[in-house]
């Protein structure tokens, strides 16, 4: 389908979005005032420090500056940062979370995989995501726990993302024991966009956003004078995105995406509201891992597949809001949201093992209603004669699921694995408290207790239907010391966890083989520690180093046997590692960051989960990221260059991975106020490399021997070009 043809069958989402943008020729600016500080500008919790007022320019370096935040691995990403540089998917844009590694191993219309300490995070499991408050992850998910899909995220709306590494912090719950991120999007657009984009392999992309101040279009209306209310009253922001492409495929992906946002705001950042409406489509093929041994010996090509009828569909409408308050005696937020959400996925990556007559394709699928909300109230009070703020905070979920397993050919079920209804309610509060007790030591302090409830009916096997429950006691404390000359020190210590798929927490029997089933717990813990640093001693560079430690009481691991097809869980872990990051700005043009991260992860037990070995497969030991952005006059951009070290793919290390390293690079150029061309240059080198690898027992072919150890991959993509036309209006 070309893209003028899906902009046909996707205009209902634009009847009310299109119009709006294009009524207005121009949408109020966002300023930079010199104000109080403001509690509830950071999604982190906020800080009390008495500094003198000082006027800066609105660089990053002072996102990030020493006294912004309650940890070395804590800190903000501006919009500037994926302004810059160049995405290959959505999901790319947690790239620029220092030490965060973000691929994909099927379909682009599928979640991204994702990699940080260690941790082979599968599709989001033991890593927190939320887009405006709304969480992403999933638990009880089709294909995996706490799957977190980004694709609908919309990059040119992103304001910041706040993102934080380690269980330390009271305000973050289930899937928080890795780290967290939250993006928050625009209320407004300085001007409305238009973005076409034509790349190789058939990308086509348009990109339709914009904003309008209300009550400046009634006084329009009414009066026609354009100043009347300037930048006063509710705005009204809109998007829609809308994709297509093929990739480098030899099947053709043909994935297929509409993305639609639609946000009423009003108000400042100490007193506000907004509501957004999310409406997300995608379908497309995929092109799953293969095996290595085929491609090697040229019986495969490095792009093709060997199940082409694999592939999925997905899609979801969200209706969220939220509202804030702030004053001198304190603060409160709230949030609650609405989502509907589908997934059907057809998956084969041991081809013809299982079922040598039909194949080993499976179909993972599911329908769910989420209905959630949190509220945290804060008071500015003296404890002891001292400043101090105490957060007291709740947050409710509850998902109503229907998850199913089937097996299937050529995507056409003929058994039944499971099929399940499942009713799942997660709460959670947290009390918090900071306090600066001199001018060299600040604390925050905190506790949170979760609780789960499951409820499952089987309706392919009775036998598996039943209740379970969990609870979970988190104390969390941070030592913040300093600044002593420019430099900033922290202790950092919590627990947290991860939640459990229900079906593994209630299952009585396997559904594949009727063996006993082993059930899990519904709530498993994890403890972290960490010891850093932020300096600005040397002028215009900022570094952070942080030593830290990370033990999860059980690993989660996606079980790519298609008579299984979701998460199972393994032994206990232990993980640390080392990670510096620096920003430096050059000059008023020029940005360049080097972050590396170092890690050593290894099962707390030797041989377990009924291997040899304690080495954790698919946790990256090494990561760097080197880039430089620039803005100059009429021309800018950026270039990054990746590298993702070897990592093992058994326990016993016996078969690795090989690293892998990429470049891609964007250049800008301002044709005139309201035109800019746009060229993104993707693995500039074109170097062969793989997203993900895995160890896989398989068999390729009907007549073919049983591979019982084998690697197969899925390969990063070639060079590829993209270029932007981008209009304002």
């Amino acid at each position: 389908m070309r893209l003028a043809a899906l902009l046909s069958v996707k205009s209902k989402a634009a009847v009310i979005i299109l119009p709006l943008i294009l009524y207005s020729a121009t949408s109020p600016a966002e300023t930079i005032s010199a104000q109080t500080p403001n509690l509830l500008d950071d999604a982190s919790s906020p800080k009390i420090n008495t500094l003198p007022t000082m006027v800066v320019e609105a660089t990053r370096l002072y996102d990030n500056a020493v006294g912004s935040s309650d940890a070395a691995s804590q800190g903000v990403v501006r919009s500037e940062d994926l302004q810059y540089l160049p995405l290959l998917r959505p999901g790319d844009a947690l790239d620029t979370v220092p030490g965060m590694v973000v691929t994909q191993h099927s379909g682009d219309g599928k979640a991204n995989q994702y990699f940080l300490r260690g941790y082979n995070l599968d599709h989001g499991t033991d890593f927190a995501t939320f887009i405006d408050g709304v969480p992403v992850n999933m638990p009880t998910n089709a294909h995996g726990q706490g799957y977190s899909d980004l694709n609908y995220l919309i990059p040119e709306l992103v304001q910041r993302i706040n993102y934080g590494k380690g269980p330390y912090f009271a305000e973050d719950g289930d899937f928080a024991s890795a780290g967290s991120a939250k993006f928050q999007y625009r209320n407004s657009l300085d001007s409305n966009l238009a973005d076409l984009t034509i790349g190789a392999f058939g990308y086509r992309r348009a990109l339709l956003s914009g904003s309008i101040n209300l009550a400046d279009l009634s006084s329009k209306a009414s009066s026609g004078d354009m100043s009347a209310f300037g930048s006063h009253g509710p705005t009204l922001l809109s998007a829609v995105d809308l994709l297509e492409e093929n990739g480098p495929w030899a099947q053709p992906e043909n994935l297929h995406r509409l993305n639609s946002l639609l946000r009423l705001s009003d108000g400042t950042p100490a007193q506000g509201w907004s509501v957004d409406g999310t409406y997300y489509d995608a379908s497309w093929n995929s092109t799953d891992q293969v095996p290595l041994q085929m491609i090697q010996s040229g019986q495969l090509g490095l792009y093709s597949a060997l199940d082409p009828s694999d592939g999925g569909n997905t899609g979801h409408a969200i209706l969220s809001g939220e509202w804030h308050s702030q004053d001198d005696q304190g603060y409160m937020k709230a949030s609650t949201y609405l989502q509907h959400y589908r997934l059907q996925l057809w998956s084969n990556f041991t081809y013809f093992e299982l079922r040598p007559t039909t194949g080993d394709q499976f179909e993972q699928v599911e329908n769910r209603n989420i209905v959630g909300g949190q509220i945290a109230k804060g008071w500015t009070h003296n404890l002891f004669g001292r400043d101090s703020i105490t957060e007291f905070g709740m947050q409710l979920r509850n998902d109503a699921i229907h998850v199913g397993l089937l097996n299937t050919q050529n995507c056409i079920p003929f058994a039944t694995v499971s099929d399940d209804r499942v009713n799942l309610t997660t709460a959670g509060i947290y009390v918090q408290n900071i306090t600066t007790w001199s001018s060299w030591l600040r604390t925050v302090a905190g506790v949170r207790e979760d609780g789960v409830s499951m409820n499952m009916n089987s309706l392919a096997l009775p036998q598996n239907s039943g209740n379970a429950s969990g609870s979970k006691h988190s104390p969390k404390l941070s030592l913040i010391f300093g600044p002593w000359y420019k430099t900033e020190y922290f202790f950092n210590f919590g627990h947290g966890f991860h939640s459990n798929d229900a079906r593994g927490v209630i299952d009585k029997i396997d559904a594949t083989t009727g063996t006993p089933a082993s059930p899990v717990p519904a709530l498993v813990g994890s403890m972290g520690k960490e010891l850093g640093l932020r300096t600005e001693i040397i002028p215009g560079l900022q570094s952070s180093l942080a030593l830290w430690s990370l033990n999860s009481d059980s690993e989660l691991v996606y079980s790519a046997d298609s008579g299984i097809g979701s998460t199972s869980a393994n032994g206990a872990s232990k993980r640390y590692g080392l990670e510096w990051d620096n920003h430096f700005l050059a000059n008023s043009w020029l940005a360049l960051d080097a972050n590396l991260a170092w890690t050593h992860a290894r099962y707390a037990t030797m041989n377990d989960n009924r291997e040899s070995g304690n080495l954790i497969p698919n946790a990256a030991s090494k990561v760097a990221l080197l880039s430089a952005t620039a803005h100059r006059g009429l021309w800018s951009g950026g270039v990054e260059t990746r590298y993702i070290g070897g990592y093992p793919l058994t326990q016993n290390g016996s078969l690795m991975a090989p690293s892998a390293i990429m470049t891609n690079l964007r250049i800008q150029r301002e044709v005139t106020p309201a035109f800019s061309v746009q060229m993104d240059i993707l693995n500039l080198f074109n170097r062969q490399y793989f997203d993900i690898a895995y160890a896989q027992d398989y068999q390729a072919t009907p007549a073919s021997p049983v591979v019982p150890s084998g690697i197969t991959v899925h390969p990063g993509e070639p060079l590829q070009l993209r270029v932007t036309a981008k209009f304002k209006f």
